[in-house]
């Protein structure tokens, strides 16, 4: 950031201003608002750097020490490094013109909650280890529950409840465990080599992960092909010729994973629909909603999980699109007892208390995979609470506005074309076949992918923005994803010059 001086004294390791005492309260305060000031200068200058880094492998070890340092260092130089060293190596989340992968949006209420979360620093795994971290979390996931309007179901105050995950992948191995747990009680132990998981091609590879970590036969694992007539969503007539397939060669269908908004193409599953075939054959439903859910608290995207009801589980990433930094993942589950019965075990003696004996309180730890949590509640409290309803529906729909306004760039311009339709803000887009042809390039589907392919790694190679790929349906297709916190209008218009200026040249320099 340019602004940042080491004392001498400081550079040469002396140690004699530093304050020794882990949490002296007095040099807490000092440091903690010199981290703030960096921290703030960072974002008011973050576009002067490349969004993506552009460093090479094993930089950092040419940069810093080959082991720790015996003396203690103080902040001013550690920082001094962080500006110097670490930066250089950071592709920049939180940049206005960072389009790739999914938004990881934060904001100065989910960083402030985090602090808060961080300060207090409480191991909240059951009830007894801290009550407020548990019961807030239990009320903000009913406050956000009623936000997305989930069936009563869901919700504590119905008989579900929620609970805050780090990642998606560790909600769908936690409801998958439930599902199998549940279904062997049933069945019996021995049938676990029967089970069968589904998904489509366009699911995220984490559902497969899962199935193996869960002990599901890796060859048990259907990814469903979906088509560009379905506008790649999972078909419930594919889904259920699948399952009676497996139903005659011996095999029990398990589980599946519906996705509202896919990585690839944020493309939505028919979810009413294929919850009325898995219904059918007693199967758990899981809804990986991880980028797309949180768009559903306004209105006129609700209908993308019309059918809900006939799910068993719900996720979403609030660290995605709801400005509430990483990780938080938000899972909601209608049989609470499934949950705990895979994932709890007998109570060690240094656990037991009165509370949790009463049966009347939630223990968390019994809710996910690990024993330790954090107070992730706390951050997702103040987003709610700091923006409320109605301006989290407003960043939302500026997201999308942009998107829509990105597409339209997309449009007008005969060199393009869009691949996929749009969701929800992200345009899914390539130079066209016939553009190639008319810079006699050839144009078979081989060589435009190939181009395509050479465009984007021109553009990110460059830093201004920075966007990443996909293939669907054999189409290698760019993604703009908007959805960080500080992009605007200017931010989208000069990401579309961008693109157009590196797909000019390189048609020219075809041609």
């Amino acid at each position: 950031m340019g602004s940042l001086k080491v004392d001498p004294e400081l550079e040469n390791g002396s140690t004699s201003m530093l304050n020794l005492n882990p949490l002296d309260p007095d040099e807490f305060r000092r440091q903690a608002h010199m981290m703030v000031d960096f921290l703030a200068d960072y974002y008011q200058n973050i576009e002067k750097y490349p969004v993506r880094s552009q460093v090479e492998p094993g930089y950092l070890s040419k940069c810093l020490p080959g082991s720790a340092p015996y003396h203690p260092e103080p902040i001013e130089k550690i920082l001094y490094d962080v500006e110097r060293h670490i930066i250089p190596g950071i592709t920049h989340w939180q940049s206005p013109n960072h389009f790739a992968f999914f938004p990881c949006g934060g904001s100065i209420a989910g960083f402030l909650g985090e602090m808060l979360s961080t300060g207090f620093n409480v191991v909240g795994f059951n009830w007894m280890s801290s009550p407020a971290a548990t019961e807030l979390e239990s009320i903000v996931m009913d406050w956000l529950g009623k936000m997305l309007q989930l069936p009563n179901s869901f919700l504590f105050s119905g008989g579900g409840g929620g609970v805050l995950q780090g990642t998606t992948c560790e909600a769908i191995l936690c409801t998958l465990a439930a599902a199998r747990d549940h279904c062997l009680d049933r069945i019996g132990r021995d049938w676990i080599g029967k089970l069968v998981v589904y998904g489509s091609d366009q699911t995220h590879f984490a559902v497969q992960k899962a199935a193996r970590i869960a002990g599901i036969n890796p060859d048990n694992f259907r990814a469903i092909t979906t088509t560009k007539a379905s506008a790649f969503g999972l078909s419930p007539d594919s889904l259920e010729s699948a399952i009676v397939s497996d139903v005659k060669a011996g095999l029990i269908p398990l589980f599946l994973c519906a996705t509202i908004g896919t990585t690839s193409s944020t493309a939505v599953d028919s979810l009413g629909p294929l919850c009325d075939v898995a219904k059918r054959y007693n199967m758990w439903v899981h809804v990986d909603a991880a980028y797309a859910g949180s768009a559903c608290i306004c209105q006129e995207f609700r209908h993308f999980i019309d059918g809900v009801e006939g799910a068993n589980s719900f996720s979403l990433n609030a660290h995605k699109w709801f400005f509430t930094n990483l990780d938080c993942c938000c899972l909601w589950v209608k049989d609470p007892n499934a949950l705990i019965k895979a994932l709890s075990t007998s109570t060690p003696e240094y656990l037991k208390n009165k509370a949790s004996e009463s049966n009347q309180v939630v223990d968390y730890k019994d809710w996910q995979i690990a024993l330790s949590r954090r107070f992730r509640a706390m951050k997702l409290w103040l987003v709610l609470r700091t923006y409320g309803v109605v301006n989290l529906r407003n960043f939302i729909r500026g997201h999308v506005n942009m998107a829509k306004h990105f597409e339209g760039l997309v449009a007008m311009d005969h060199r393009f074309e869009l691949v996929v339709p749009r969701n929800f803000a992200m345009v899914c887009f390539r130079v066209s076949p016939s553009a190639l042809r008319d810079h006699r390039e050839p144009s078979d589907a081989n060589c435009v992918n190939k181009f395509n392919r050479k465009l984007l790694e021109s553009i990110n190679s460059a830093g201004r923005i920075y966007m990443t790929h996909a293939v669907v349906g054999g189409v290698y297709v760019i993604r703009f994803a908007v959805g960080a916190s500080l992009t605007n209008y200017q931010h989208v218009n000069m990401a579309w010059k961008v693109v157009q200026d590196h797909a000019h040249a390189m048609l020219l320099t075809s041609s």
